[in-house]
């Protein structure tokens, strides 16, 4: 049995990923342990398995009550969101970035229950391209963050495999691009929106969308994105290059697309619900993506939803 922990484990994927580790645990072990940490917990936890640390991932005490004696894997999903990172330069810094030092640099020396380095999956994000892209992406675009958010994300990576290269941990990254579809307003999230039209036109609810409709998004379901994360604390890291760094494959779908294929679900009154009112700003970093490529991560194994057909129905999975 092997001892789990995960950051930012409230969160909308955070909850997700951990439904998936106790019902069918990780790599075919039974998760013995799974520590949680988060900033508070709406509910206690039902799972004897469970421990939950509330406070701030900043805080090195509370980081330090998370290991004993062992641990086998961490998944660092803990983050402060684009939006909310650019109101709040200093709280952005310090979970984004000096807590994700943190926790690398607390587990020197800690040890997987085999005596090897536990697996670390960090949870890095599409923002590190920034809004100047070129006509294709592929796995040797740069990155050019437009956001300190994505700036501290693409640190993160560099932080993560040189804590591989050390022996601290086996690290991987991997890049999520816009994970649908969160529950909720999606409070501080620039992104919002791509979850909300979700939610929004299941409900026969009206929603103003600050993109246009032509407006092209990467997009992932929570389910796949879970399915790639796990894989991440599994893949062999003899297969993982030095940079231990990987764009999670994707959908890639207008919004008008995406329009459509829940009005053919939902009803056709739903179309008429949606009005478009496109945000500059916005749409330069959540609209215009380009066409993008990823066969080193699609050979490692991991992958897209399978159509959007999938990509919604795996959505909007309780």
């Amino acid at each position: 049995m092997s001892h789990v922990i995960v950051t930012g484990a409230e969160g909308f994927v955070g909850r997700a990923l951990v439904a998936r580790l106790l019902a069918d645990g990780l790599g075919g072990r039974r998760v013995g342990k799974l520590t949680l940490l988060d900033i508070g917990f709406a509910a206690s936890a039902e799972d004897a398995r469970v421990m939950q640390l509330p406070g701030s991932i900043a805080d090195p005490a509370l980081r330090r009550a998370a290991y004993g004696e062992r641990v086998d894997a961490v998944f660092h999903l803990a983050s402060i969101p684009g939006g909310a990172a650019e109101k709040n330069y200093e709280l952005g810094r310090a979970i984004n970035l000096d807590a994700t030092l943190g926790l690398l640099e607390d587990l020197r020396g800690v040890r997987a229950g085999g005596g090897g380095a536990p697996r670390f999956v960090f949870a890095s994000t599409i923002a590190v391209y920034g809004e100047h892209l070129p006509p294709k992406v592929d796995e040797t675009t740069l990155p050019d963050p437009g956001l300190s958010y994505g700036a501290h994300k693409l640190a993160g990576e560099y932080l993560v495999a040189d804590a591989s290269r050390k022996g601290w941990i086996e690290g991987c990254s991997l890049r999520l691009p816009g994970v649908v579809a969160r529950p909720g307003e999606g409070t501080g999230m620039l992104s919002a929106f791509m979850s909300l039209l979700f939610w929004r036109l299941a409900a026969g609810e009206p929603l103003t969308v600050p993109v246009s409709p032509e407006g092209v998004a990467w997009w992932i379901s929570v389910g796949r994105c879970v399915d790639n994360l796990l894989h991440a604390a599994c893949v062999d890291p003899a297969a993982l290059d030095a940079r231990r760094s990987y764009q999670m494959p994707v959908r890639r779908h207008s919004v008008a697309e995406l329009v459509e294929t829940l009005t053919a679900r939902f009803g056709a009154d739903r179309r008429d619900l949606v009005t478009y009112a496109p945000d500059p700003f916005i749409e330069r970093l959540f609209a215009r993506y380009p066409p993008l490529r990823t066969p080193r991560a699609e050979a490692l194994g991991f992958g897209a939803d399978a159509s959007i057909d999938e990509l919604i129905t795996r959505a909007m999975r309780p």
